[in-house]
């Protein structure tokens, strides 16, 4: 059983968030799923951009910091998209994070992580967001910096896959991306 912060997308705290965690906790782990945006939510991925900005990249990191200050050291940070680069910004406070995990964005693993800290990254191949370019490089840097990584990429879907609102939603890519995240779980 892991203890898992999940740190929702640029959308805010959503469904496909509390669903996820719903997902983890059905299989014994215990998950919180912080409200960066404290209770708004965006129906557009532009109106996220608008909320990120007026809130500020440093409340969000503290919300972040605040919701994790009382979880035990090996919590597991997971991040979806916006949440990705949430973790990029905690990694550096929290060595003893059991692993992280990273659904449809990339998060800098500080030089100062752990060694062997377990990542495992699910994007859409192409994504926007996380170009195969900048996948690679960030893999590369990960792998550099002691961590341990997989990289699974899913062919021919949009960037936010997963979630089962947006046009672009791909039911196998999720199912396969839930279905290796609980694998990655277990082995941690």
């Amino acid at each position: 059983m892991a203890h898992i912060a999940l740190f929702h997308s640029v959308y805010g705290l959503r469904d496909v968030e509390r669903a996820a965690a719903d997902r983890f906790r059905a299989a014994g782990h215990e998950v919180v799923t912080p409200d960066l945006y404290a209770g708004e939510s965006a129906t557009t991925i532009d109106h996220g951009f608008v909320l990120q900005k007026r809130i500020g990249w440093e409340v969000i990191v503290e919300r972040a910091r605040d919701a994790v200050r009382k979880m035990p050291a090996g919590t597991v940070l997971a991040g979806v998209s916006m949440g990705a680069g949430v973790i990029g910004d905690l990694l550096a406070d929290r060595r003893d994070t059991a692993g992280v995990l990273l659904v449809h964005g990339i998060a800098e693993i500080p030089a100062s992580a752990r060694a062997g800290l377990p990542v495992q990254l699910h994007v859409a191949d192409p994504d926007a967001f996380a170009p195969p370019a900048a996948v690679a490089a960030w893999e590369s840097a990960a792998t550099d910096a002691g961590s341990v990584v997989q990289v699974f990429t899913y062919p021919g879907v949009g960037h936010f896959y997963t979630d089962a609102t947006l046009r672009e939603h791909d039911e196998e890519a999720t199912a396969l991306t839930w279905h290796r995240s609980m694998d990655f779980l277990r082995h941690l």
